[in-house]
């Protein structure tokens, strides 16, 4: 870490962070393009996609909506 003139530490900017943002354009325009279409079993299957939703929903503890209380 650095630091400033007036004696406070500046976070050194790694990774992503350093990056000029057209190359992290670049990066995320890329997404998941390494992946074949046929292995992509979300797009190909929507009720794989909606179960697994499902099923992470439940796994989460909370932080979902609560019914009102009427």
């Amino acid at each position: 870490m650095g630091q400033s003139s007036d004696g406070s530490k500046i976070p050194s900017r790694r990774g992503f962070a350093a990056m000029d943002p057209e190359r992290r354009r670049e990066i995320a325009r890329r997404g998941g393009a390494s992946v074949p279409r046929e292995k992509r079993s979300f797009t190909m299957n929507k009720d794989l996609a909606a179960t697994a939703g499902r099923k992470g929903g439940a796994a989460s503890r909370g932080g979902g909506r609560k019914p009102s209380a009427v």
